[in-house]
């Protein structure tokens, strides 16, 4: 088995052609951009979602099934680079940075967790799955990142940026599974988010990550209230709304794609009963 189940694209534009041509890694082509997203009827939707289930929903969760969804919905975005060729991956998988305090020296780190197929995923399941890693990550149980984590700290600073490239080279390009090496299946899947909202912080823009090969990554900014401006009838009225920041590769995704992904979270967010489907009756959620 590959480390990714992957399909060649083919059809290439001749602007993908030239973008593949003109940057050579990722450290070259960052693109950034934002958009406001209102969230009333989404913390709406979310606090009667947590009185009805009892599954303490955030929008985290819903950005994950967003974000699923508008990559499952454009194939074209959830794409990697492999010798200057376009692939498609079969599946929508979904990382978060998870913020951790390391249990032997007190200092803040960062970790994370992978939602696999997370457009095909219930919010209930999103949540359940989310709370139960990012628990087992933050109490260092996850004995996978665990033992990743320590042997990084150990390493000496001028080899860790080899030894990221060529992990990147075994996993991505030559598309190896070497967990019998100990590396993880595909860890970081088809786009980065961040939540950056939960320190307090409104706007940032985060960097793409070479080793990575994730070609979008996706900072949540913290909610706030400001004044709205009714289309329609031109009212003023006051709103709470959350920026989103995009950071993408220029190589795989350009201003056509960040439109429809834009279209597509805002529509979501808009009206999330209808996107993400009514709000279930009370659940049994595991933590095991």
């Amino acid at each position: 088995m590959p480390n990714t189940e992957l399909t060649l694209k083919r059809d290439l534009s001749s602007f993908r052609q030239i973008a593949l041509g003109t940057w050579k890694t990722t450290k070259d082509p960052s693109v950034y951009g934002s958009l406001s997203l209102e969230v009333d009827d989404a913390l709406a939707y979310i606090q009667a979602f947590r009185d009805k289930t009892g599954v303490p929903l955030t929008l985290t969760h819903l950005m994950a099934k967003a974000v699923g969804v508008v990559l499952a919905e454009m194939p074209d975005a959830n794409a990697i680079l492999r010798f200057h060729r376009v692939y498609l991956r079969k599946d929508v998988d979904v990382f978060f940075q998870v913020m951790m305090t390391d249990p032997e020296t007190g200092q803040i780190d960062l970790s994370g967790l992978t939602i696999r197929k997370a457009d095909t995923k219930s919010l209930v399941d999103i949540a359940t799955e989310f709370r139960r890693v990012a628990e087992k990550v933050r109490a260092g149980k996850d004995e996978e990142k665990e033992q990743t984590r320590k042997t990084f700290k150990l390493m000496p600073g001028w080899l860790v940026g080899w030894v990221l490239d060529t992990i990147g080279l075994l996993l991505y390009t030559f598309n190896l599974d070497l967990r019998k090496l100990g590396l993880p299946r595909d860890p970081f899947g088809s786009v980065m988010v961040t939540n950056i909202g939960s320190l307090g912080l409104e706007e940032a823009y985060v960097p793409l990550v070479p080793y990575s090969r994730v070609p979008l990554l996706i900072a949540m900014g913290a909610v706030k209230k400001v004044p709205l401006v009714d289309e329609e009838t031109d009212a003023i009225r006051i709103g709470k709304v959350m920026r989103v920041f995009a950071t993408f590769d220029h190589r795989l995704l350009d201003g056509a794609h960040a439109a429809k992904m834009s279209k597509t979270l805002k529509r979501m967010f808009a009206d999330p009963e209808t996107h993400f489907g009514p709000i279930p009756d009370a659940v049994e959620t595991s933590e095991a």
